[in-house]
């Protein structure tokens, strides 16, 4: 009797402790009715920022360094190989076509000869540093620089990667540091036809739209160079782009029937990414608002609360 008085108790602790577990996991699973005192756990609803997916013209360009210098100019070599014993002028020196502005000594050992005058082929002014004196030159070696005349253009060198866009008619804007805050408008007038083995770039050649008297051989530019567009494109913020096993996906941004906000989840093909604005080729349409902030947090479905602009 005893025995089966254990067995009995054993089973009724048996059971209520089933018991209260079953309470605990409908409180917990919201999977309980009103018996249980057990109410439906609401959804989590995640803030969200949003733009809308819109048309535009995208322009790709190319950022790159620049010099303005002499659109004529003539490079200086002596007429025999020695040792440079004087240099009358200097940067920004003014010269007169055929004045004497150097002087060479050919001697060799064992050998005197007499100096060897340099003269200045054109009229102009000295547009690079003239090299020192005493300095080893030879008939091959430019002694300075003159140019001709006051017109001025812009020489950069564009990476080879990127030759393929490069064409005479391309607009630029070009900024100086001595003029910050302004921009000049240019065009690419040439581009050389062969590229450089040692940089592995390639040299094109800009002029000024209008000739501004503040601009000087020998600054130093930023030019943005502007290759490729493209017309009529739907573009997003590239921060709208997720990756979701393998896909690139956005969260679109839909209406429930209740007036409530959820997201729809949707693979989307991209194609350029143009100063952080990216081409949508398929899967979105003008006009919609995807999420650009807060995504991470989202599933297709999720309930949001739009912070920004909205449908």
């Amino acid at each position: 009797m005893k025995m089966k008085k254990k067995n009995r108790i054993a089973l009724v602790a048996v059971l209520v402790t089933v018991t209260a577990l079953n309470v605990v996991f409908r409180l917990v699973t919201g999977s309980g009715d009103a018996a249980y005192g057990a109410q439906a756990m609401p959804a989590a609803v995640f803030t969200v920022r949003t733009e809308y997916a819109e048309i535009r013209t995208l322009q790709a360009h190319l950022e790159v360094n620049a010099n303005i210098v002499s659109a004529h100019q003539v490079a200086v070599m002596p007429d025999a190989n020695g040792r440079l014993v004087s240099m009358s002028v200097g940067l920004g020196s003014v010269v007169q076509s055929g004045a004497v502005i150097a002087q060479v000594d050919p001697s060799r050992p064992g050998a005197v000869f007499q100096l060897s005058p340099v003269h200045a082929p054109v009229s102009g002014m000295v547009v690079s540093t003239p090299v020192p004196a005493g300095s080893t030159v030879g008939t091959g070696t430019p002694l300075l620089t003159i140019a001709v005349g006051g017109d001025i253009e812009i020489e950069a060198r564009i990476p080879e990667r990127e030759v393929g866009q490069l064409r005479t008619g391309l607009s630029a804007e070009v900024r100086l540091e001595a003029f910050p805050s302004e921009t000049f408008a240019a065009t690419v007038t040439r581009v050389s036809p062969v590229l450089d083995p040692v940089s592995r770039t390639r040299a094109i050649t800009l002029r000024f739209d209008r000739r501004d008297p503040r601009i000087s051989s020998g600054m130093f530019a930023r030019v943005r160079l502007n290759t490729r567009t493209y017309e009529n494109v739907i573009s997003i913020p590239q921060q709208a782009l997720t990756e979701r096993r393998g896909a690139t996906v956005v969260y679109v941004l839909a209406d429930d029937p209740d007036g409530a906000h959820r997201v729809e989840m949707r693979e989307v093909t991209i194609g350029v990414n143009v100063d952080g604005e990216v081409e949508i080729r398929h899967g979105l349409e003008s006009g919609e608002a995807v999420v650009v902030q807060g995504q991470q947090f989202l599933a297709d479905g999720t309930p949001v609360r739009v912070l920004g602009r909205t449908l």
